[in-house]
């Protein structure tokens, strides 16, 4: 499936910012599931400074500096992809044989992605999680097989209320609530398996969605999504990642659906923020984004009505 993605924020500053430094994180990955075509990320003022680099997970970031005044701050990241679904052989491990696999012993082999089973800024291991996560992971259970039940636990004990939680909201808290969004469901299940010993990352990237039968497609009326990669030691390569979308109820090896789009991985929601930055001035600040994913080979989508666009906090400080 090629898609084609629209990704715009907006910054409305007053007073005027004076300088500011800004770190995005907007390209899609290329991964086994999913081809990059293209990729353009315009500024507006352009910068003073500008350059790129990956992370340590492979994303890459944009760090932009801005040195002379500005009342506002505009990003527009189009990005094309080409995705395609993934089938892999029935194999799963015991749950068990995949944690002592991820247990340092001396002698033993080092995997990397051991990182993803510690804690992180939004992802504590916790005596709750483990509590929650538990009955998904009996004695004998498969990892996959755990990991399948534990999603589909999370999606049907939990709402989906946007007015609930914000950015900031603890996972802890959130598992209390039982209600969130996306990035609360996929910060639960991510701390439901390191607690239990198991690795598990954050994924951000996009979703299409479909308008009401009938109904044209709005333009900037989707949205930033977020979902769960669980690691299966066993496979090979990029294919050791099994994606969990405990939002939707979906999941798949690469990514739940050839309909969704990786934007970038880390531990949590900390390491893969579109946009975050430090500015100097600007005492109240508004933040818009508006994101569009449209299949390439769909008819032109025309606007009816008003463009929806998504308000949240924003990593950015005065």
């Amino acid at each position: 499936m090629r898609l084609s993605i629209t990704h715009e924020t907006r910054y409305d500053y007053a007073p005027p910012v004076d300088v500011a430094q800004h770190i995005a994180c907007l390209q899609p990955l290329q991964t086994a599931t999913q081809r990059l075509l293209s990729h353009s990320l315009a500024i507006t003022p352009t910068p003073s400074q500008r350059k790129s680099a990956p992370d340590v997970f492979g994303n890459l970031r944009t760090f932009i500096s801005l040195q002379l005044p500005h009342s506002e701050l505009i990003l527009v990241a189009s990005s094309t992809v080409e995705t395609q679904l993934q089938t892999m052989p029935e194999h799963d491990m015991p749950w068990e044989q995949a944690h002592a696999h991820l247990r340092y012993r001396v002698d033993g082999q080092y995997d990397p992605d051991v990182e993803f089973v510690f804690t992180s800024p939004h992802v504590p291991r916790h005596a709750e999680f483990a509590e929650y996560g538990a009955p998904s992971f009996t004695p004998g259970m498969g990892l996959h097989a755990g990991a399948l039940d534990l999603m589909r636990r999370i999606h049907a004990d939990f709402s989906y209320d946007g007015e609930s939680t914000d950015v900031h909201t603890a996972a802890l808290e959130a598992l209390h609530l039982r209600k969130g969004v996306c990035q609360d469901f996929a910060h639960i299940m991510i701390a439901c398996m390191r607690s239990l010993g198991l690795a598990a990352r954050y994924v951000s990237g996009y979703l299409l969605t479909e308008p009401p039968p009938g109904q044209p497609r709005l333009i900037g009326s989707d949205a930033s999504h977020a979902w769960v990669s669980v690691l299966m030691p066993a496979m090979p390569g990029q294919l050791r990642w099994c994606d969990f979308d405990p939002t939707n109820n979906r999941w798949g090896w690469g990514a739940p659906g050839e309909d969704y789009v990786v934007l970038a991985v880390g531990r949590d929601y900390a390491d893969v923020s579109p946009i975050r930055g430090v500015i100097h001035g600007g005492a109240s600040h508004e933040l818009t984004v508006a994101v569009t994913v449209m299949p390439l080979d769909s008819p032109t989508a025309t606007l009816s009505g008003m463009s929806q666009s998504q308000s949240q906090t924003t990593d950015t400080k005065p």
